[in-house]
């Protein structure tokens, strides 16, 4: 066979891809839909006494996240404004049938980033019949301890990675039928152009509407896998980070219906031959940003070794799909061994270059993954290296 021959094989091959390609995004309901139309109804003016409030809240899955609309008479600037409310947990995976009323309680309340000011968006907490947090309502055990500990001032720092996928499951701009994009990975970390990187228009569409929301949010940066991205969120003393981190999630996924696209936050979309998803939480308190703090930092790391087991257990919302991505490769450490060290992305946890030198800083923990609660994560680490609050409850699978 000629090279001519090759040449055009090749450029039907293409245009193949890149019209099925076109043909997946296209099944997407929301991404076809004309937005000119729904632009015409979201700009009509409302009655300067009505307020739309999207309330939402963390599912039985502990992961996903549902949300349903409230017309109130004013704006809640705080959450203590907003009134409470309650939904059918049965339908959400969080009570029975024949006890379903769940009530929502307000704690931080947001600038809807999709209909703007006046509206907004409420963050809050799901509690049962009885009175007593939900199953995956991790947020009452982080509170609780941040409120303990105010004294040390504890501060989190959050690093949300995620991968873009098409709508058919695979992943965005990957070749369809089971390819793998022609990339080496040492080009998509921090990559610039077509060829190295997908999904940009979803990232910085996320990053605007989460700076508008009033969200503590940091910065983004493409991740070492093709269609893989991260954004940052903190630091930011106490609750208010972890509280970021779950209204940023359900601005993406608002985001991502938008363009057609599906986001996840499994830790091993694409199996074993490509990198993993986490979400590296760093951690400090008042000693350990106080000069002579790297000795306390020591002894929280000797704690954190003591229950490493414990954490991993509820380092993510399926133990064995983080199992899967810390397995030693990817800048990652064993899930089973506890290990630290200075600026070592292979640790668990790891520690600033000039931290010794400094005598002073902060912890980057390294081993949650992707689709962890960052609740239930800056809950154990205040728990463990700080002791636990009186009454505070307990986590999931301790």
């Amino acid at each position: 066979m000629n090279i001519i021959k090759c040449i055009g094989i090749l450029q039907r091959y293409s245009s193949v891809i890149i019209s099925t390609k076109r043909f997946m995004l296209k099944q997407s309901i929301n991404h076809i839909m004309n937005k000119k139309v729904f632009d015409r109804y979201i700009r009509l003016p409302v009655p300067c006494n009505k307020v739309l409030a999207t309330y939402f809240w963390i599912d039985g899955s502990g992961i996903n996240l549902r949300n349903k609309d409230r017309i109130l008479n004013c704006t809640p600037y705080t959450a203590d404004a907003a009134p409470g409310w309650a939904f059918d947990g049965s339908s959400t995976g969080q009570a029975t049938t024949a006890n379903s009323d769940t009530s929502l309680k307000p704690c931080a309340v947001y600038k809807d980033p999709f209909r703007l000011e006046p509206h907004v968006v409420v963050l809050a907490e799901v509690y049962m019949g009885d009175g007593k947090p939900a199953l995956t309502n991790h947020r009452k055990f982080c509170n609780d301890l941040c409120e303990f500990h105010k004294a040390e001032e504890p501060w989190f720092g959050l690093e949300q990675e995620y991968t873009m996928l098409d709508v058919d499951g695979w992943g965005l701009g990957w070749p369809k039928g089971g390819g793998f994009p022609a990339v080496n990975y040492e080009f998509s970390y921090c990559g610039v152009g077509a060829k190295y990187i997908a999904g940009r228009d979803v990232c910085e569409s996320h990053a605007k509407a989460c700076l508008y929301a009033g969200c503590d949010f940091e910065g983004t940066n493409a991740e070492v896998m093709f269609a893989c991205w991260e954004w940052q969120i903190g630091t930011t003393i106490g609750i208010k980070a972890a509280d970021d981190m779950w209204m940023s999630r359900y601005v993406m996924s608002r985001v991502s219906e938008d363009y057609g696209v599906v986001v996840t936050y499994h830790p091993k979309p694409m199996g074993a031959k490509h990198p993993g998803v986490g979400m590296h939480h760093n951690f400090s308190t008042k000693r350990m940003r106080s000069d002579g703090g790297f000795k306390f930092i020591e002894e929280c790391i000797g704690r954190l070794e003591k229950n490493h087991m414990k954490h991993m257990k509820n380092y993510g919302n399926d133990e064995m799909t983080n199992r899967q991505r810390l397995s030693g490769k990817f800048e990652t450490a064993p899930f089973d061994k506890f290990s630290w060290g200075m600026a070592n992305r292979k640790a668990s946890i790891r520690l600033p270059r000039n931290i010794k030198t400094v005598g002073k800083g902060f912890m980057e923990d390294r081993r949650p993954g992707g689709d962890c609660d960052p609740y239930l994560v800056c809950g154990l680490l205040m728990d463990t290296c700080l002791g636990s609050a009186p009454g505070g409850g307990s986590t999931k699978k301790c």
